[in-house]
């Protein structure tokens, strides 16, 4: 069967449901990452449910000088991307059909999470997520939703929003997809020159390299935990040559509130790098922060974090992150 294309609220109300639906959102321009979300979304709904893809390129969430007017707009291609990860429907409304009269007077507000890193960056950005992710949530009717971690702080604030105002919906996060050389998919790819592409791999370059620190540190520490810090146990370790070994793993074990700050010092140091590069990197932001409410995190802090980072190339704005896991003291990692 092939796959739908819809461009009213009506047309999609008017299909019979059977088992689960879950729907992916996206502005179009469909690549290898939506399809992961559509094949994901094909699980979840099983063989008797219903994927819909929402194509709808959000103009609340654009502010004044960003790329509006040149966002790609390529939806034939994007229906052939659809239906071969196994989405049933296209749901492409028009402007006009998600708001009518133009744009709302009442919308939904992201709150203090919106106005940290891209909310900073960009004002209002969530705002305008939230109030299109509301309205096609209603339009579409899912028992789930699906959402790339790439925009970790976008999923952060929609999960919050489904929480705080009971939509009863089940948001699932699906790992970002990146290309062979570590960029990760975007639709604003294309925009990149080869000289440009180069220069942005400087942001997953940097999460890698605060990836790696974290992990020789977590290494470490386990490593700590494993050896008491006895007299007997150090002569006997000094006398097969480890001392120096163990030595090392407590000190790290000891610095354990130093953590998150050399995981930021080693992605710093390599984004510090692509400022030298033609043409350069210009940083937005690097931050470790809380997934919870983006907070950045302490020294001390244990549990779950991302690390994100934001910055330009040319003309195109890009965003990366990755997840971390801080292990509590004397923790198994």
């Amino acid at each position: 069967m092939s796959t739908a294309l819809l461009r009213t609220a009506a047309e999609l109300h008017a299909r019979v449901r059977h088992g689960r639906r879950a729907v992916v959102m996206t502005m179009g321009a469909l690549h290898e990452g939506h399809a992961t979300l559509i094949r994901g979304a094909r699980e979840i709904a099983g063989p008797d449910g219903e994927v819909v893809v929402t194509v709808f390129v959000n103009p609340l969430q654009f502010g004044a000088g960003e790329d509006l007017d040149r966002y790609p707009r390529t939806l034939e291609a994007d229906l052939k991307i659809a239906e071969q990860a196994g989405a049933d429907a296209v749901f492409a409304p028009s402007a006009e059909e998600v708001y009518p009269g133009g744009q709302p007077q009442v919308r939904v507000t992201a709150g203090p999470m919106g106005t940290l890193l891209e909310g900073a960056s960009r004002p209002g950005h969530f705002d305008g997520v939230l109030t299109v992710v509301a309205k096609l949530l209603h339009l579409t009717r899912p028992d789930a939703a699906l959402f790339g971690q790439k925009d970790a702080q976008q999923l952060a604030v929609i999960r919050r929003m489904v929480r705080d105002l009971n939509f009863g919906i089940e948001i699932v996060g699906v790992p970002t997809v990146r290309e062979a050389d570590g960029l990760a998919l975007s639709s604003r790819n294309r925009y990149l020159s080869t000289d440009e592409r180069r220069t942005a791999l400087t942001l997953s370059r940097a999460l890698f390299a605060g990836r790696d620190r974290h992990a020789a540190q977590e290494a470490l520490r386990a490593r700590a935990r494993e050896v008491p810090s006895t007299r007997a146990r150090a002569e006997a370790l000094s006398a097969i040559g480890e001392s120096r070994a163990a030595a090392d793993a407590h000190a790290v074990a000891k610095a354990v509130p130093n953590a998150a700050a050399a995981v930021r010092a080693a992605a710093r140091a390599v984004l510090d790098e692509g400022v030298h590069f033609d043409p350069p990197l210009k940083l937005d932001y690097l931050a470790l922060v809380d997934p919870s409410d983006f907070t950045e995190i302490d020294d001390d802090f244990t549990g779950e974090a991302v690390l994100a980072v934001a910055a330009r190339v040319g003309t195109t704005r890009l965003i990366d992150n990755i997840p971390l896991t801080f292990a509590a003291p004397g923790a198994a990692s």
